[in-house]
Formats: C-alpha cells, structure tokens, sequence
C-alpha cells in the first residue's frame, strides 16, 4: 500500500498490514530469513555505540544487533514498531516512525545502518542514500540489500525470449514501488552519495519452490552461506547485500569511527526545517525553530 506524502515520492506504507503473519512468520520462508542473517552477520561491524535498522518493521532482525549499546528501529509503520517494542522492550531500542526521505536524525548520529528488503521500494533512491550518508558518523557502515535485477533466472528468461532485460542498467519497477536494481547502478548511486563498497554478499541463490520442498532447510542454507562471498562478483542471486562507508578522513584507519555517535539526547532533527537537535520533553519532541511538534505514542517517536 501506497502513502504520497510527496507526490515525486510515495511511501510504501504497511501499517496496519499483516505483513508479519502473512510474509514471514509460518508462510515457507525460513530460508530466506537464515540467509539473509548469515549475510548480515558477515557484514556488519558486531560492536559499536549506535545503530539504526531503516525499515526495520516488527523488528525481525532485532536479535543481531546484541552488540551494539543502542539501537534506532526505524519505520513507517507505527503499528509495526508498536508490536516490535512488545517483543523487545525499551532498554537499548528506540522506536521511530518516519519518512526515510526526511529522516529525523542528527547528523552523524550513529555508528552504523542497515537497510534489507527496503531500497526495492523506493522510488527516489538518491535522496534515501543521502539521508544515510547525512546519518552515520565518519567511517560508519552500512549494510544495504537490494533486489538483483540481473540474477541467474531473470538471465536465462531473457535469453529464452521472456522478461525484462536484465543487463539493462535503468531499474525495473515490477509492480507499484517494487523495484528490481542492477549492481552497478546501485554503486553509481553508493558513489555519488559518497560510498565506496568494502564488500558483497549474493544470497538467496536457491531460493525455488522445489528445493525447498525438496531439501532440508539447514542443507540449503549451509550451501548458500559457502556460495555467498565466491559468487559476489557475478550477483547471479536474487538479493545482493553490500558493506559500503565513506572513505576514511586523512589519518583516519579505514573501518574505524572518527568520532563516537552524538549523545541520546541529541539525537533527533527536524524533518521539516533541519533543526538539530531538538528539545526532548516527556510526551514528544519540539523544534526550538519552527515549533514542530513530534509525539511519543505507544512508545514510538512519530515524525510522519
């Protein structure tokens, strides 16, 4: 489902949905789940001071983030993030429902990001991976997945004369904010954000019907986890998950934070003027600028 806060850029809107229970929990997909964390823990730096999930819906991923001292579960769903605050509690989670184009946290707030099964909705990609760059502290990194247009089965389709081009650079949108991304187009727009990619990952490559009717789980998720990082270089796996930061400032070691994560109590900025930080009071946050109000409900922060 759609929202158009901006009419250039729609927001992929789950909230009130049955995504949780309809996509994942119990619907055959315990594979993609075991791949996608293999891929995540491969990836991501395990320690650090603060990090921000974007996209990170009822807080599926939530379990992987234990070594990092606060994390920022990012949505547009508050009913999502109301339900992964159930689970999860409120010791080192802070729950945000916002528009990742006005994104409303500090510049240089956290140490690292991830962001899976979210950039195949966005229909501006440049502006989000602005606000990731805007986001993390010198060095910080993000782990991004996104949709391969120019997987192995797309390929043979397009050779046997059906389906979309998939060598063609421009991405393809499939249905409504669904899109499917080349690699290389997604590091042209990585660089022009200010990104260098550290590493790769191609995952879900046996993601068919009949192997997971087939095959045990653990058999297709032991195999995936030995083929991620050899066939990186030919992305011929649906998903395509990357380690990108920005280069390293001069006498900076490259995978090191230059500076630690802005304290909690600034944290958060204005989406509607840019005012960081704001003025943190027990039911919200306020603007000092314009005197934007921004409620906690529920335990959410709600920017939307």
């Amino acid at each position: 489902m759609s929202a158009p806060p901006d009419a250039d850029r729609p927001i992929c809107d789950y909230e009130a949905s049955t995504y949780r229970t309809d996509f994942w929990q119990g619907q055959g997909r315990e594979y993609e789940d075991a791949v996608e964390r293999v891929a995540l823990r491969r990836l991501l730096p395990p320690t650090g001071q603060r990090l921000v999930d974007i996209g990170a819906g009822f807080g599926r991923l939530a379990d992987l983030y234990a070594g990092y001292q606060e994390v920022v579960l990012v949505d547009y769903s508050q009913s999502q993030l109301e339900y992964a605050r159930q689970q999860l509690g409120d010791e080192r989670f802070i729950y945000v429902a916002a528009d990742l184009y006005r994104l409303p946290l500090a510049t240089g707030a956290v140490d690292a990001a991830v962001m899976v099964r979210v950039l195949h909705h966005i229909a501006d990609v440049p502006a989000a991976l602005g606000q990731l760059a805007r986001i993390l502290s010198p060095q910080g990194a993000l782990v991004l997945e996104f949709a391969n247009k120019r997987h192995l089965k797309n390929m043979v389709r397009y050779l046997l004369g059906r389906g979309v081009n998939p060598f063609a650079r421009a991405p393809y949108e499939f249905a409504e904010l669904h899109f499917d991304f080349h690699p290389a187009w997604v590091q042209a727009r990585l660089a022009e954000a200010g990104f260098q990619i550290e590493a790769r990952r191609s995952v879900s490559l046996l993601r068919a019907g009949f192997l997971k009717r087939h095959l045990p789980t653990r058999w297709l998720v032991a195999l995936d986890a030995a083929l991620q990082r050899p066939t990186a270089a030919l992305t011929p796996a649906p998903s395509v998950f990357v380690r990108a930061r920005r280069p390293a400032a001069p006498g900076i070691a490259p995978g090191s934070a230059a500076t630690p994560s802005v304290p909690r109590a600034r944290l958060f900025r204005c989406p509607d003027c840019g005012q960081e930080p704001l003025q943190q009071r027990a039911d919200g946050v306020i603007c000092p600028r314009c005197q934007g109000h921004w409620p906690i409900v529920n335990g959410v922060y709600v920017f939307k």
